[in-house]
Order: structure tokens, then sequence, then C-alpha cells
């Protein structure tokens, strides 16, 4: 018995098989080999075309199953993990109306920013947790004041991973933890926020069915079974947000646990049992998924929206494409800790809500030409990337969130030696870092929706820390003392 796992991605969509009892990985697989196209048809806009995520879901299932050599039917269960807080509408025939709107386009912070105002903080912070900002709710919003044509041919409104599932399943289907993080979900009546959805005046039919994240949410039909080389009938058990998620495949989900992961954004997210929520919004508060307990989690989630999106920049525009991101990490090693007083402000893909949705850009701060050369640039962008997060880290501290063990996986800007150096130096945190990732932790989570793993051992079996990260006390203090640097440059610029 195996169970498949898919990681939606603004990049690619993985797929990944592990086998049911030993929790080894089978296959897997993603694509396309080349990024995804993230379109910009105005400055601050972010769309995808969602037929592209289906394609290649269907190439990634089928080349999992033909790598693993498995029959079709010894998948038993499929598990979905998502880019968060994208916007896909769709008609009464299930076809999208508009690209989708995903998670770093900037065009809704005026519409979220006007409903706070209009509704009052005082009310919308303990019902939400959080302002509706530039999330999906406001993306709707927008639509509906700016496309009027489009929304009125809104049947339903639906979350990135949601889409994928409906594709599969014909259901169109979300679930709470998805609801909240498009700041859709009432905390204080648990439920879906009726006052926002009449705010902006959202007909309540367009809401998804929702259902229990670790659940039976819909069956293969036959076509979707032979696009993806599986068996018609597999059920989707899971689905979550892949910041929710990512912490779900590196075992967080108690209070004090946390995780983090840098690709193309980067993200720091502790688990919680407390209702807290920053006051500004920088950091935000979203229910956590947890199979174990029946009592709420909730996740605290710091977002840089700039950092494997930055080193993929330098890597094309400023190195051409010349060498390799190893080739880059070495190039790093070499420049001295603060990069000889060369400093990267990380922010120049999109509205950083960590900076109360502030849209900068990003810079490079104390250029000599005489001092500095590619190797400083390739260390200073790791580091500014490190300090944006750490920066964020900082407000995490202030709604109850420990940082002293950071769990990631070995992936992405966590292979570079700096990049985790100068974490664990600034923050003073061990970090570990396992062999997983979404679309692992996404078919683990399909086990537990199928009812097949009933604790944490089970499904986890096979999850190992491969590398333990911890404060260097020869290097803190410089490292804190660039950081402290970067903070007033970053500081001065807003």
């Amino acid at each position: 018995m195996y169970f498949l796992g898919f990681d939606l991605g603004s990049s690619s969509v993985k797929a990944c098989l592990i086998h049911a009892d030993s929790g080894a990985v089978a296959a897997s697989a993603f694509f396309p080999e080349r990024e995804m196209t993230i379109d910009s048809p105005k400055p601050g806009f972010a769309e995808q075309q969602p037929e592209n995520w289906w394609k290649n879901a269907c190439l990634a299932s089928q080349a999992v199953v033909k790598k693993a050599g498995i029959k079709p039917d010894e998948v038993a269960a499929i598990g979905i993990s998502y880019q968060m807080h994208g916007l896909v509408v769709v008609d009464e025939q299930l076809n999208v109306l508009r690209p989708s709107i995903i998670w770093c386009d900037s065009r809704a912070v005026e519409v979220g920013n006007k409903a706070m105002e209009e509704l009052g903080e005082e009310y919308v912070l303990p019902h939400l947790l959080n302002s509706p900002g530039n999330f999906t709710a406001s993306k709707l919003g927008w639509v509906k004041q700016n496309e009027p044509d489009v929304y009125a041919k809104v049947s339903k409104f639906m979350l990135p991973g949601d889409y994928l599932a409906m594709r599969m399943t014909r259901e169109v289907v979300t679930t709470p933890s998805g609801l909240s993080e498009g700041i859709f979900w009432d905390f204080v009546n648990k439920r879906p926020a009726d006052f926002l959805f009449n705010h902006f005046g959202f007909d309540q039919h367009i809401l998804p069915t929702v259902l229990p994240t670790f659940s039976d949410q819909g069956r293969i039909t036959a076509d979707a079974a032979e696009a993806l080389g599986l068996k018609q009938g597999i059920p989707v058990t899971y689905r979550a947000g892949d910041q929710p998620n990512n912490a779900f495949s590196l075992n967080v989900l108690e209070p004090g646990e946390v995780a983090a992961t840098a690709g193309t954004s980067g993200v720091v997210y502790g688990v919680s049992d407390q209702i807290k929520f920053d006051p500004k919004s920088r950091v935000n508060t979203f229910l956590h998924v947890n199979p174990i307990t029946q009592a709420d989690r909730f996740g605290v989630l710091l977002c840089v929206n700039g950092t494997g999106s930055l080193n993929g920049w330098l890597r094309n525009s400023l190195f051409q494409g010349r060498i390799s991101y190893p080739e880059m990490n070495q190039l790093a090693a070499e420049a001295p800790i603060g990069s000889d007083g060369l400093f990267c402000l990380p922010f120049g893909n999109g509205a950083e809500r960590m900076l109360e949705n502030q849209d900068p850009g990003s810079t490079f701060k104390g250029l000599q030409f005489s001092r500095h050369n590619l190797n400083h640039y390739t260390r200073a962008s790791q580091e500014g990337i490190v300090f944006a997060l750490y920066y964020g880290m900082e407000i995490m501290e202030t709604v109850g969130v420990s940082l002293k063990n950071i769990r990631a996986g070995e992936a992405n800007m966590f292979l570079s030696p700096v990049f985790r150096e100068t974490f664990a130096n600034v923050s003073g945190a061990t970090v570990e870092l396992y062999n997983t990732d979404g679309a692992q932790g996404a078919a683990r989570a399909a086990g537990f929706g199928l009812g097949y793993y009933k604790n944490r051992a089970d499904a986890f079996t096979g999850l190992t820390a491969l590398q333990t990260v911890e404060p260097d006390s020869e290097a803190i203090a410089a490292t804190q003392d660039a950081y402290e640097q970067w903070k007033q440059a970053l500081e001065a610029s807003l």
C-alpha cells in the first residue's frame, strides 16, 4: 500500500509516493523541469493559469507511478499541499473564469485595508486574528469591484489546492484551515465569517463545502484517473496550505514546535495552543493541522516573499545562469560574515506583510567598488534573507512563539552552509534538517485522513534528522552585529 502526496507550488508541482508501513519514499518527481511562469500583467500583479497546475500534476503522478514500478491500484489515498492565499474562481460548469491571483500578488492591499478600517480593528482582529490585508478574501473583493462581469459568473471560489482536488474529484471542497488562511474563518464562532461575506457582498452559495482537513474529501473520477495514471475511486483524504503542511511534514504539531522553509518564499511557522495575534498583522495566525488532538492548534506564520526567488534572480541575472547553486554557495562561503559591509534588503517580490504591506523593493546597500565582488553579493543575499526572517522572528516572539529549536527540510536555501549557519548564529536557535519535503508530508497526511495512521510514531516512521546546526560561539557576535547594521539599513529605508 502506498500514499501519494502532491505539493502544488508556484514553481512546480511535485508528487511523492511513500510506502504506508515503512514510510520510505518509493519515488518522487516534479514538473515542469523549468519553473512555471508567473504572469505580471501590471506592476504588483502575479497570476498563474490553474490548467497548468493540473497538467503538471498529471505528469508528476504518471512519473512517480512509473518510477516506483507499482500498480495504480496500490495507491490507497491522496494528500494535497498547495501554495497559500491564492484565488481561483469557477462558473457553474466548474470552468475557470480568470487566471488565479496567487500569493505574491499585491493588488488587493487597499481592498483589505479599507475593509479593516470600515469593520474596525477592535472587531476584526479577535474574530479573524488578522487584517483582511492582501489575503484571498480581499482578492475576491478586488475581483468583485474591478471585474464585475467575471464576478457575476462566479459559482464557487477556491484556494489552489481546492482547485487541484476538484479536478480530481469534481467535488468543490475546502477546510477550516484553508478558510483561515484566506481570512474567511471566524475564530470566535468557529465557522465561516458571515460578517466578512456580508461586508464584501459575497453570496453565501459561492462558499465551497467545508470538510475536516483529514477526511474523505471525494473520489478520483474515471477521467481524472486516466489523466493521472491512477485507478478510479482513490480518495483524496487531506489538503492543507504549504506552510501548515510543511510543519506537518516535519512532525511539528504541538505548542513550542517550530518549522522553517526557504523555497521561493521564506517562512517560519510556530505552533501554539493560544489564540494570539499581532495587532499590526505583520505575522499571521491560522488554524494549524493536527490529526491527533481535537483541541485547537494555531500556526503563527512569518513570511518573507523573496528568498529562493532572490537567489534565482542572482543566478539567472547576475551570473547569467553560468554557475550552479552549489557553486554560488561556495562563493558565499568565501566572503566574510557581514559581507564586508554590503547589505541586501530582499524585498523584491511584492508587498510584505511583515513590513505592514509595504513594497520597498530589493536593494543592495554599502557597495564599494574597491572592496566588493560577486562573492560579497552572493553572501549578502543569503545573509539578507536570513536577517529578514529573523526580523520577523522577533515579532513572533511578542505573540508567545518560542524559537529555540527549529526544524527544516534539507532543501532549497537550507542546502547552503552559509544560510543555515547564519540562521543559527543570528537567532541562537538549534536548526535540525530532515529528509522530507511538502509532497512527502502530504502523502503521510493522506494516511491519517484514511484512518490508517493512528499516532505520530506510525505516521513519521522513516523521518530522520540528517544534520543539526548549533550556534557557533565564535561567530555569534559578528553575525548579530551584521544583523543590527542590516536592521538599521532596513528601517532607514521604510
